[in-house]
């Protein structure tokens, strides 16, 4: 039996770039926090916001707020996932994989604070360590402009 063609590039740009509308658009949520969608290569993506008055959650030092931090691993984490799915199933065209995040949602999400919420910028990081069949499994990382790590998170996701 013969498997079936992976996506061309040009069909694979047009994934790439329905995925950024998703995260960076269609989500409101995500708008409000600023988040931009940094990097999609499976086991390296990547998200990014500046520091803006809205995010502190400290009024006296400036740092983030600490559901800032945790909607933003969350967020990292669905789109690591996203990323995944969409290469596990490397045949499909871009409404095919969009369809596949139909029913994703977040079943449990684990977040240590490591070090306060200082900066201008910051960028996470996740990658899924388990893509199942009904459920998945990502890690990801929150450092400043400055490299320092802010903050790790874990969580599963239902994704059918």
């Amino acid at each position: 039996m013969t498997m079936p063609a992976r996506r061309d590039a040009a069909e694979q740009a047009r994934l790439e770039s329905a995925l950024v509308e998703l995260f960076e658009q269609r989500i409101s949520f995500n708008q409000v926090l600023g988040l931009q969608v940094e990097s999609l290569v499976p086991g390296d993506v990547r998200l990014a916001f500046d520091m803006q008055p809205a995010l502190v959650g400290h009024y006296s030092y400036g740092r983030l707020h600490g559901g800032v931090i945790s909607a933003t691993l969350d967020a990292l984490g669905g789109l690591a996932l996203m990323v995944a799915i969409a290469e596990h199933f490397a045949h499909d065209d871009t409404a095919q994989v969009m369809q596949r995040f139909s029913k994703m949602g977040t079943i449990d999400l684990r977040v240590d604070f490591l070090r306060q919420g200082l900066g201008r910028r910051f960028v996470g990081r996740g990658e899924v360590t388990r893509l199942g069949g009904r459920v998945g499994s990502t890690q990801m990382r929150l450092v400043n402009d400055e490299g320092t790590l802010i903050a790790t998170g874990a969580a599963a996701y239902i994704v059918s």
